[in-house]
């Protein structure tokens, strides 16, 4: 139950000024000088980029195969059977509100727009054609970059978030708070501080580049179904719509999000469901689905080690280290959000579920709307690699593929609406995380006050509609993201240290291990 004094206007001392306010305006400082001198600005951001890339991309594959194992050794270790609560509490969640709520917060609308179209991406590679054919490699890497090892960041962190939570009673929901049993005492001074504001900057900087990524598709669906222009004034629009949305349910709690991410799951796989049965490669996408499965399983340790140390074609530098940095960037904010709605259950069916959940869902869209997608490019019905060629615009690629479906107007309308839901949940999540972030102490049972989620409704969606009128700051923003994931990296190790540090403590005084 939520304590009282929060029902009132927060006390500006119980909030945390330095960590709500700097990072914001940093985001800021960057954007207008992303406005103002986008070319330079890009350039430095870009040759930073590609120095972390080429000198410490090793690094980043490292860490993800790393967390991965390390995941399933907690779930099947001593630390799995750790109950994320009191000894005998039962579940916060029944198991579809709790996995619906889990897979919709780790992805925005971003699965449903790479869902579509990220194999042609990876079409013309020179990679794949090193690896064997398009059909068994386009359908397999998205499954890789969007799979195990994106997922095992969010639930191992989530595992610690929640042990720190729920088991610890810890009273700041912080990522610094994550590493005081290493930490000690310098976790309340400058180091403490430091990770706070290097976490808060890199969440800004990705939902910020996040929200703008399928905006467009969104817009372009309207003009395709009513015969507007496609203009930045109705993306605006979109975002304000989405806006209303999620702020409407995160300002009503956690029954709000809890009922949107519910619809949201139903969009979804009304959407797939449609798909698969009405699109008429049914056959295809299962087949194709089952292999690429079992090539990514066959594969997978090669695939997550895989340097090109020749740089031949250099498709782990520019898309497998690019995917790991940019979900150690979202881990700011997911794990935080799975870890509280996690209380009940034992570490190790959070973390098995959340495979089961995200795994399961992000799976089924890749192997459903991509392969649809690529039979049409196999089986001669329209020239997706083609038409991606020809405009080098994978909006427009993505509402052709959606036209070849029986009652299309209908389909895209279900899409929108889908990828509205999805935008709103993730970013219910993320409201609520940096909501918690702005306060110096704040129990689990508690929930920031009505006016500080207010705030960060309506901060997430102003830096997108700014951004709206300058593509260069959006490609610039999303490079900052990638490039502050790099410090991100060694905290994210840092707090799994700490966990098994502290779990292991917990473990040995509560029941003698």
């Amino acid at each position: 139950m939520q304590n009282p004094q929060f029902q009132t206007a927060p006390e500006p001392k119980r909030l945390d000024w330095t960590t709500m306010v700097v990072p914001f305006l940093l985001i800021i400082i960057l954007c207008l000088c992303f406005l103002a001198a986008p070319d330079a600005s890009k350039a430095v951001l870009e040759n930073l980029r590609s120095f972390l890339g080429e000198n410490f991309g090793v690094g980043y594959l490292a860490i993800g195969l790393g967390i991965f194992l390390l995941s399933i050794y907690i779930a099947f270790s001593r630390y799995g059977t750790i109950r994320l609560g009191k000894p005998d509490e039962k579940p916060l969640y029944s198991n579809f509100a709790w996995g619906s709520m889990m897979f919709t917060s780790g992805l925005a609308a971003d699965i449903l727009f790479y869902s579509l179209c990220e194999w042609v991406l990876y079409a013309n590679d020179p990679h794949l054609a090193e690896m064997g054919s398009i059909q068994d490699w386009a359908s397999t890497y998205p499954l890789f970059h969007w799979g195990p090892i994106p997922w095992s960041f969010y639930v191992v962190l989530a595992a610690a978030f929640g042990f720190m939570l729920h088991v610890r009673g810890c009273h700041k929901q912080k990522y610094s708070e994550a590493c005081r049993p290493i930490l000690g005492k310098h976790t309340d001074g400058l180091a403490g501080t430091l990770i706070d504001l290097m976490a808060v900057f890199a969440l800004l900087a990705g939902t910020t580049t996040t929200f703008t990524l399928a905006t467009p598709l969104m817009s372009q669906i309207v003009s395709e179904l009513f015969g507007f222009s496609d203009t930045r004034l109705i993306t605006i629009a979109i975002l304000a719509v989405t806006c209303l949305v999620y702020t409407v349910s995160v300002v009503s709690g956690m029954k709000g999000i809890q009922k949107l991410a519910a619809s949201c799951v139903y969009l979804f796989f009304a959407l797939l469901a449609y798909v698969l049965l009405f699109g008429g490669e049914a056959r295809y996408i299962i087949e194709t689905g089952f292999s690429s499965i079992g090539n990514l399983v066959q594969n997978f340790i090669g695939l997550s080690t895989y340097t090109d140390p020749q740089r031949t074609t250099s498709f782990p530098q520019t898309w497998t280290m690019f995917y790991w940095a940019y979900w150690m960037v979202w881990c700011v904010a997911a794990p935080f959000f799975i870890g509280t709605i996690s209380r009940g259950r034992t570490i190790r069916q959070t973390i098995l579920g959340g495979y089961v959940f995200g795994l399961g869902g992000t799976f089924v869209s890749f192997i459903i709307l991509g392969n649809y997608s690529l039979g049409l490019q196999v089986f001669g019905k329209l020239d997706v690699m083609g038409l991606y060629a020809a405009s080098g615009d994978l909006y427009s690629t993505i509402t052709a593929i959606i036209r070849t479906l029986p009652l299309a107007p209908m389909v895209l309308v279900l899409l929108a609406a889908a990828m509205i839901a999805f935008y709103a949940t993730s970013f219910d999540a993320i409201v609520l995380v940096a909501s918690a972030y702005s306060y110096k102490n704040l129990t689990s049972e508690d929930e920031p006050h009505m006016a500080i989620k207010t705030f960060w409704s309506l901060s997430l969606i102003l830096l997108p509609m700014v951004l709206i009128f300058s593509d260069n700051s959006m490609a610039n923003l999303q490079t900052v993201s990638i490039i502050a994931a790099f410090p991100i990296a060694f905290i994210i190790l840092l707090i799994v240290a700490a966990f098994f540090k502290d779990a292991k403590k917990y473990l040995s005084s509560y029941h003698g291990i």
